[in-house]
């Protein structure tokens, strides 16, 4: 499950274009941070993608990803002309293909790599779609299979295109949009797939005075209402919407990490619900967790990618990155075990710590957590393309990782989670051959 929303530069008061997600996957699926070159192609060339080869494309852009490390796809990612794509899984009454294809992170990765602009990464997006269609497990700790939404924009324009199968159907955003794990385009379009309407009138549903609606004609209702997808799409509406034109780019950071109840929040509390940032539990319902979260950020001058590089954006750092930096700080990529050279994996020796009480000490670490973040935005308010910066912003990040990671070893914390959240977290850490230090 994910969340995902845009802000155009016509919304904000500071004439900003604001892009927030989070990338809610199974907790052991590392998410990887990944920098990937343009590059040109002489000849005719396939391209391998998670499941099935296509041909590949004359040019590619560059890159920047935020992706499960598993996946040749991506579900965040931004490339060089300030194009950013997120993904949503979304449920139909027409069942997803099981079949290996082509999944919704490849599409996204597709758009960004093809496209240099809003709507050029649409059409080549809704072009491969009606081509190729959509199908393949896109789990990893189990089959998951779901049909796919995005969110595609640039500083100019963005669009909201929601898929089924083959067909598919767009809306513009104006000024202020945003998507979760449910259909939300219903009887206003700008663009729609040929076939989309004749299909739905085929199968039989009705619609209301003749009037076409997209959602209530193609949602599954049971598994769209447990996601919880209408309650955080509306609590990233609510959020921007408090701070309406003033929303500066804290408030995106916010917005990310809010829990409905912030005061009396704490990660084990019942077996069902969902926030924006996802905390996974006790199955089946609440498997997923936030495992990577990234913002994007452009004004005249810039476009600065913030990039937490792990779980629980509660319990993270937004980092700075630029598309065209040659350095990936992150260093290592994460394995699908427990990794020590990894930043990923190392935050998670944090995140899981803090989880066993999570109310009586993740205040400390959000406060330092908060003062670093805080030092890392004021450095970055001249920033105009100097690397150096990036490079000691991360650096600040690593050393507070590696300070609270010993701070934590030495700290007899109890486990005050309940039963059955407990044995959840311990059964990952188990899988993953996490350190019990």
């Amino acid at each position: 499950m994910c969340d995902t929303f845009v802000l155009l530069p016509d919304y904000s008061e500071n004439k900003k274009f604001y892009f927030g997600k989070n990338s809610d996957r199974d907790p052991n699926e590392a998410h990887e941070v990944i920098l990937i070159p343009e590059k040109i192609y002489d000849k005719v060339e396939l391209l391998k993608c998670t499941y099935i080869t296509i041909p590949q494309a004359t040019k590619t852009n560059r890159v920047l990803l935020s992706k499960p490390v598993w996946i040749w796809g991506a579900e965040i990612g931004v490339n060089e002309y300030g194009v950013v794509i997120g993904n949503e899984a979304v449920f139909s009454k027409i069942p997803p293909g099981k079949k290996p294809g082509l999944i919704g992170m490849d599409y996204l990765r597709l758009g960004l790599e093809r496209g240099n602009s809003a709507n050029e990464a649409l059409q080549i997006i809704t072009t491969l779609l009606e081509e190729y269609g959509q199908s393949g497990n896109c789990g990893y700790m189990h089959h998951f299979y779901y049909h796919n939404s995005f969110i595609i924009a640039d500083r100019n324009e963005a669009w909201k295109l929601e898929t089924v199968g083959h067909h598919w159907i767009a809306e513009k955003i104006n000024g202020f949009g945003a998507i979760s794990n449910g259909y939300s385009i219903e009887d206003k379009w700008d663009m729609i797939s040929p076939n989309l309407i004749s299909t739905a009138e085929e199968k039989g549903w009705k619609m209301k005075e003749g009037v076409f609606n997209f959602r209530e004609a193609y949602s599954d209702w049971l598994i769209t209402t447990f996601s919880d997808s209408k309650q955080r799409r509306s609590c990233s509406i609510r959020k921007i919407n408090e701070t309406g034109k003033k929303t500066k780019l804290i408030d995106v950071f916010s917005t990310l990490r809010s829990h409905r109840d912030e005061k009396e929040f704490r990660p084990d509390k019942g077996i069902t619900g969902a926030d924006l940032c996802m905390h996974a539990g006790f199955g089946p319902i609440r498997v997923s967790q936030t495992t990577g979260s990234l913002v994007v950020e452009q004004d005249d001058r810039n476009l600065v990618v913030w990039v937490t590089g792990s779980s629980a954006p509660c319990l993270s750092i937004f980092k700075p990155m630029v598309v065209s930096q040659e350095v990936n700080y992150f260093g290592k990529s994460p394995q699908l075990d427990y990794d020590p050279n990894s930043y990923w994996w190392q935050q998670e020796r944090i995140h899981r710590k803090l989880l066993l009480d999570y109310r009586g000490f993740s205040h400390e670490y959000q406060k330092e957590r908060d003062n670093l973040e805080n030092e890392i935005l004021r450095r970055m308010e001249n920033f105009d393309g100097q690397t150096e910066i990036i490079a000691e912003c991360f650096g600040d990040a690593i050393n507070f990782q590696k300070t609270w990671i010993e701070k934590l070893q030495n700290t007899d914390l109890k486990n005050k989670t309940n039963f059955l959240y407990s044995s959840a977290w311990k059964k990952n850490n188990q899988l993953a051959k996490l350190p019990k230090d």
